[in-house]
């Protein structure tokens, strides 16, 4: 039951991670909030109460009868579904890297101009995908129409633009979380072959005791 229990540890650390950054990240950062969306930290959110009730479903498993299997058997039912969050999660995340240019345009083109500001001043940039596209928002760094148009290399179109700075910070971030969470599966694998083995294990002791009984309580020569 040791390398079960520590896997249990393992579970609830997932859980509480989940649950932490999923709401420590809603507080005001001009970068995260840019980079971590609230349909990201939704799923995030989802993913950890879900660890977080199987964990909840393990303590009752091991707090039942030591001839009962019934809990961890609903136990490993509970971490083929964890399996899936994670699965569903983690891939979204990395597929999300996969266009991470397009998708952060979508992103951007709904900030507000005062966040645009900011961003642009944080990275000395304008626009998106070019400095004087239609994204750019007029103000500090970017100070004036014909500054912005100054900016504008026609050779290397995105040059002073703000998707290289957005995603090189946007990118290696998502990398670590969707990298995070598929290490889940490991904690979640790992549990469910340690349950498997304490199924076996009450197993074999109730057939053993159901012959003992059936030899008057004597035992094994």
């Amino acid at each position: 039951m040791g390398f079960w229990g520590f896997c249990d540890l393992l579970l609830l650390a997932a859980a509480i991670a989940s649950i932490a950054f999923s709401v420590i990240w809603r507080q005001p950062n001009l970068l995260i909030n840019l980079t971590m969306d609230a349909q990201h930290l939704t799923a995030g959110l989802i993913m950890g109460v879900i660890l977080l009730l199987s964990w909840l479903i393990s303590i009752g498993a091991l707090l039942s009868p030591s001839r009962s299997t019934t809990g961890f058997v609903v136990l490993n039912w509970a971490i083929v579904v964890d399996s899936i969050a994670i699965l569903v999660v983690g891939t979204s995340l990395w597929f999300y890297t996969l266009h991470i240019q397009d998708n952060y345009l979508a992103i951007w083109e709904v900030q507000s101009n005062a966040t645009k500001i900011a961003v642009q001043d944080l990275f000395q940039c304008c626009g998106y995908f070019e400095p004087n596209d239609t994204t750019v928002a007029i103000g500090g760094f970017c100070s004036s129409p014909a500054f912005v148009a100054g900016l504008y290399n026609a050779t290397v179109t995105t040059a002073n633009a703000c998707v290289g700075p957005i995603t090189g910070y946007a990118e290696p971030m998502l990398n670590q979380v969707f990298t995070l969470v598929y290490g889940f599966m490991a904690v979640v694998i790992s549990l469910f072959l340690a349950s498997l083995c304490v199924i076996k294990t009450r197993q074999e002791k109730e057939r053993f005791r159901k012959i003992d009984a059936k030899r008057g309580g004597r035992g094994f020569v």
